[in-house]
């Protein structure tokens, strides 16, 4: 099986005030995190953009804007709790699949350009205890169904639905959440738009 064969998902809420990183606010205002978060969105799909895939697919609460780039599929979120949605976006896959989310802006293509070749499952780890990566080669719903989501330990109990699968690591990444993630993150992609937002938005409250 050759990358190119591979459908890449991203899960993302519309960067809307009020509705995102609701963590960062304080420091910031909820426009301020909205365009935080918009920035991040269109770094994630930028990197998304530039890997080999045979589909690209965003799986979308809310609607599309000026940060989605051409060549990427835009679905509608189901109903439910994380683990439905997520389980949601797999079950629209007919092959290998690797879905991220929209708080790493610093993933790059050469992190996304996973095989399956020799492997069942990729998984990334993220250092709050969660998981920023979920890679498939044959897409099953229920192995992330009734997953607790947004806990310290939501990616042990996601790794742990993989036993019996042949899976490989990914780097551990860290999402943005709060003002010091964000500072970490922009400090791991300084080239990116969310780095560049940031220190924008930093700048003036000097």
């Amino acid at each position: 099986m050759t990358v190119p064969e591979l459908t890449l998902l991203v899960i993302a809420k519309e960067p809307r005030p009020g509705r995102v990183k609701t963590r960062l606010t304080p420091p910031f205002t909820p426009e301020e995190a909205a365009a935080l978060a918009e920035a991040a969105l269109a770094d994630t799909l930028d990197a998304v953009a530039r890997t080999p895939a045979r589909r690209r697919v965003l799986v979308l609460d809310g609607s599309p804007g000026r940060w989605l780039p051409a060549g990427v599929e835009v679905v509608p979120q189901c109903a439910g709790g994380l683990d439905e949605r997520l389980a949601g976006a797999f079950a629209g896959c007919d092959g290998p699949a690797l879905l991220i989310g929209m708080d790493t802006p610093q993933v790059t293509p050469e992190l996304l350009a996973v095989d399956f070749a020799d492997c069942d499952a990729w998984f990334g780890p993220a250092a709050d205890g969660g998981f920023w990566a979920l890679g498939l080669a044959d897409p099953d719903p229920d192995l992330l169904r009734g997953v607790p989501m947004s806990t310290p330990h939501t990616g042990a109990a996601q790794r742990r639905r993989l036993d019996g699968l042949r899976v490989r690591d990914l780097p551990l990444l860290r999402d943005v959440d709060t003002a010091r993630d964000a500072a970490a993150v922009a400090g791991a992609a300084p080239d990116g738009r969310f780095a560049a937002r940031l220190a924008r938005l930093t700048a003036g409250r000097r």
